[in-house]
This record gives structure tokens, sequence and C-alpha cells, in this order.
């Protein structure tokens, strides 16, 4: 004869053992990001009487921030794993001018190489090039040379932006690039010919594609793993098996081709290759990175919240334009974000201890 079960109604003591498997931290922690970039939208768009959320404008907010979105995905990696980038915005700068000077429209009078006419793709790869081995000397430098990630980076900053200003010469910018290679900065996909604004932006494509790829990576892969495992603990890490050199020269050197591309994104936008293109955006990156919830301390880190934090960066910039807000005031802002972020991951980090 089967025995009766006998279920009993949930009593306090139960359903106060479920909310505590309902981790509310991590809940705050994932999406608490979101619901800050939702109000400061409701907020500016109150302010600005409904200009900042016009569709037009909030498609314009995205294209302006894909660049540091794309910086801000190589961050991730870095950031997830102990590490700091500072050379990303001057290995855009270099990566920019070499690129740029490789598609400049031939005859003209500023043209780098007169007599040669190469095609898009040779200044595009060019460029990612220079971006990729800067950022494999920063992984060698790191991982071989037992550098801090502060210093090599720092250094390869200088030197970056050094190069940059030899490769230019008197300093004048590349300009008269070819239409091809404007349309990366410029060009849209999907769009209507009869409205010429419509359609994604293509540095909007680049972005979600660089994102969708790079999250894959830190989701799905063993590589991906390997870079949480070396940033919750490098010892621990180094024990099982993981070959923590090779890792953090892999991760340098995609944050050093992602800045590339960053390059020749917005030297394609301005339409010339610039030596001073770049300067600051490294701490925008940063910015994005740890609001976007990417901890310091190491080990926690999300694809999407580095996107949440750039397009909120985005936001606040386009916002604080709207209203005519001083520039100089608009990075003290900046500045104080990027404080009371760290505050906040040192907070959320010193509880868990």
């Amino acid at each position: 004869m089967a025995k009766k079960v006998i279920t009993e109604p949930p009593t306090t003591t139960t359903l106060m053992s479920l909310s505590k498997k309902f981790n509310w931290g991590d809940f705050v922690r994932k999406y608490m990001i979101v619901g800050v970039l939702i109000l400061f939208v409701t907020a500016l768009a109150i302010m600005t009487d409904g200009n900042s959320i016009e569709p037009v404008n909030l498609v314009n907010v995205i294209r302006q921030v894909s660049a540091i979105g794309i910086i801000g995905v190589g961050m991730t990696f870095v950031i997830i794993t102990l590490g700091i980038d500072l050379s990303v915005g001057s290995i855009l700068g270099l990566s920019a001018v070499v690129a740029a000077s490789l598609v400049q429209v031939p005859g003209g009078s500023l043209v780098k190489f007169q007599g040669i006419d190469l095609p898009v793709i040779v200044g595009v790869l060019a460029g990612l090039g220079v971006g990729a081995l800067a950022g494999f000397i920063n992984g060698v430098l790191i991982a071989k040379f037992r550098l801090a990630p502060f210093i090599a980076t720092l250094g390869m900053m200088s030197i970056a932006r050094g190069l940059a200003y030899l490769y230019t010469g008197d300093g004048r910018p590349f300009s008269d690039l070819k239409p091809e290679y404007n349309f990366i900065g410029q060009g849209y996909i999907f769009n209507d010919p009869n409205q010429p604004l419509s359609g994604i932006p293509v540095p909007v494509l680049l972005f979600i594609v660089v994102a969708g790829i790079a999250s894959f990576i830190l989701s799905f892969t063993k590589f991906g793993r390997y870079n949480y495992a070396i940033g919750g603990n490098e010892t621990a890490a180094r024990v099982s098996g993981i070959r923590i050199p090779r890792v953090t020269i892999i991760i340098y050197t995609i944050s050093g081709l992602l800045a590339g591309l960053a390059g020749v994104l917005l030297s394609a936008r301005i339409g010339s290759g610039n030596s001073t293109l770049g300067t600051g955006i490294e701490l925008d990156a940063i910015t994005a990175v740890i609001i976007g919830g990417t901890s310091f301390k190491g080990g926690i880190g999300t694809i999407w919240g580095t996107i949440v934090g750039a397009i909120l960066i985005g936001v606040i910039n386009n916002g604080l334009d709207l209203m005519n807000v001083s520039p100089f005031l608009q990075i003290v802002v900046k500045g104080l974000i990027i404080i009371v972020a760290i505050i906040i991951d040192e907070r959320k980090n010193s509880k868990k201890i």
C-alpha cells in the first residue's frame, strides 16, 4: 500500500530560506547599472524637453560611444585579470595615422606615399596590425619581464604617442582619405535611399559584433574561464595548470587590436588621421568598464555591463551637451563617476570578506 504524502503549506522559515537562495546582492550588482541608465535617460529627457530621447539622437549617442565601447571590451578582459591598460588611447592614435596614411586619395599635396595607390583593406589591416603589435609588446613586458601592468602600459602610452607624432612629421593630419575608408566611420547599412540617416551606422554594427564575439568568448570558452580564474586567484590558476603568461599576452594583444580597430573607426569618422586622436579615451573606457560592474579586484565582470556603461557615458555627455554644460565640467563629472564607482566596488568586495 502506497504511503500518503502529506504536503504542508510553506512556513515563514521555509520562505526565508528560499529568499536566501535568491542572491539579492548578485541581482542588484548585475542589473543596477541598467536601472541607473534608465534613471539618467528619464531625467535628461525631462530636462531637455524630450530632445535627448529622439530616435536620431539616441542612435547618434551610440555611434559616438562605439569607439569607447570597443576599447572598453578589450579593457574588460584586462581588468578582469587584475590588469590595466593605459596605452589604448595612444595605440589608437598611432593606428589611426598609419591606417590613414595608406588610404589617401593619390595625387594630393599632403599624401605621405606619393605614387602608391593601395586597396583600403591594406590600410585597415595595417591599423589593426599596429594595434595588435603594441598590445603584444605590452603583454610580453608584463608576462615575461614581470613588469607591473601600470608601468608597462604607461611606458607604451608615451612610446606610441611619440611614434604617432614622428610618423606624421610636422604634426599635420593625413586627410583626403578614400570614400570607401570613410564609410567605415560615416556609413550606414540597411538604410533607405530616400532617408539619408536611416539604417544602422557602421560603427554601431562593429561595436555590436565585437561585443557579441567577446561576450561569447568570456562566457562559453576555456579562454574566458581562464580570465576569471586568473583574476579570482592567480596562484590557484597557476596550480591548476593555466598557462598564465600565454593568457596574459593574448589578453593585452586583444586590447591593442581593439584599440587599433577604434583608431580605424575614428579616423574614418572624421576623415583624417590625427596624431592626437584618442587622447584621454582610456579614461572613458575604464569608466565604462568599472561602472558596468567589472571589479578592480579581479575575477568579476561582463561584456554586457561594459556596453551599458559605455552607453551611460554617452547619455551623460550628450545630455550635458544639450544643456550647454561646459566641456571642462564634463571632465569633472567623469572623474567623480570613476571615484564613486570604485568606492561602490570597494564596499561591495569588503562585505564579501
